[in-house]
């Protein structure tokens, strides 16, 4: 019965990991890691222990992962559409819906390459937001994007 609920417990708890960012995965993950392990193993701070670091990680993989589909996304639109047009995906994983403008490219005295963006997120649960936001070329071809 105890695997039971604590399996339940794990798949609600991995379920919330995926429309949460990396960070909030890895704790939700480790919460989870750590119910389990307290409830399958005979040392009970051990197996909390252990179930925790394994939670930890598995949980920051999955939410690292989809973060990194979306900045994909935005790289590439960032790198190849041209400004005022619009590009759109939806996150697979999250069912959020994204919707960037990118503007004219900057180039710096020292080098740097900037691009301004519009950014408009709306989530599965209805609730939408809006990013003005800077983004610069970094030196592997990517666009990190600055709030």
């Amino acid at each position: 019965m105890r695997t039971f609920i604590a399996l339940i417990l794990m798949l609600s708890l991995m379920t919330a990991c995926k429309t949460t960012s990396a960070q909030n995965s890895a704790l939700l993950g480790s919460l989870a890691g750590a119910t389990i392990g307290a409830l399958t193993f005979k040392n009970k701070v051990s197996g909390a222990a252990i179930g925790g670091g394994a939670g930890l990680l598995v949980g920051y993989i999955v939410g690292n992962e989809m973060d990194k589909y979306d900045q994909t996304q935005m790289s590439n639109t960032l790198e190849t559409m041209p400004s005022g047009s619009r590009s759109t995906w939806t996150n697979p994983d999250t069912y959020t819906h994204y919707e960037a403008i990118p503007e004219p490219t900057h180039q710096y005295s020292d080098g740097r390459i900037e691009r301004d963006v519009t950014l408009k997120a709306k989530m599965a649960n209805g609730k939408t937001e809006t990013v003005y936001a800077k983004a610069y070329r970094q030196p592997d071809g990517s666009w990190q994007l600055v709030q």
